[in-house]
């Protein structure tokens, strides 16, 4: 477990420093040798990368059986899996939220457990609003057992412009509600997968925030 990043009190993510601080170097750099063209731009997208990477404190409620949204943006998709021919395995409500490169990209743990199996598989670059980025991208699915073991399954996804999943957590790490788990670079998709008798309380379309919006209760 990456404690200093899953606890970070700085207002962007550490993956966001390298990009903040070569950003605002560059652009000085340019200033000084009267370039202010280039140090405009390079200006504007350090200021852009900073708010990318923000990383806004949240405070999660423990509420009993709730699950929380793990990513900010948009409810894309919620399917009921009949088969257990998906990433559960088994029957399984399946929601999908699409981050766009305007939302904070921080994910969080929905429900608190124990993470029992990661898994990262290398893939293809569609836009993460598509259906075929589910199947076809990189990805990094992180299966969490809850403390009344019910299994749920989260699965980062990179996007079009996405190039890097950072996961956090590591098998056997037990992890808190709201807890910060990872986070996808420049627009991606997350999906999760609950158990089929699960309450829904969310529908497509609606605009979720990570570790506050209720996507629905455990039986």
């Amino acid at each position: 477990m990456e404690t200093r990043k899953i606890n970070n009190r700085l207002p962007i993510a550490w993956e966001g420093i390298p990009f903040v601080l070569a950003g605002a170097a560059l652009a000085t750099l340019f200033f000084i040798l009267h370039l202010q063209f280039l140090a405009i731009a390079l200006a504007l997208l350090t200021l852009f990368a900073a708010y990318f990477f923000r990383d806004p404190e949240r405070n999660s409620v423990d509420r009993d059986r709730a699950i929380l949204t793990p990513a900010d943006g948009k409810i894309l998709a919620i399917r009921t899996l009949e088969t257990g021919d998906n990433r559960s395995g088994d029957k399984a409500i399946k929601i999908s939220i699409f981050m766009s490169v305007f939302n904070a990209h921080i994910n969080r743990i929905p429900v608190s457990g124990r993470v029992s199996r990661l898994a990262y598989h290398p893939g293809k670059f569609f836009s993460a609003n598509l259906d075929k980025a589910s199947l076809h991208n990189e990805n990094n699915v992180v299966t969490l057992e809850t403390d009344n073991s019910r299994r749920i399954i989260l699965v980062q996804i990179a996007g079009l412009i996405a190039r890097r999943i950072a996961c956090w957590v590591k098998t056997g790490d037990y992890v808190h509600t709201g807890q910060r788990f990872g986070l996808i670079r420049f627009g991606s998709r997350l999906e999760i997968y609950l158990p089929p008798d699960t309450s829904i309380l969310v529908a497509t379309g609606e605009k979720v925030k990570a570790g506050q919006t209720v996507l629905g209760y455990l039986s």
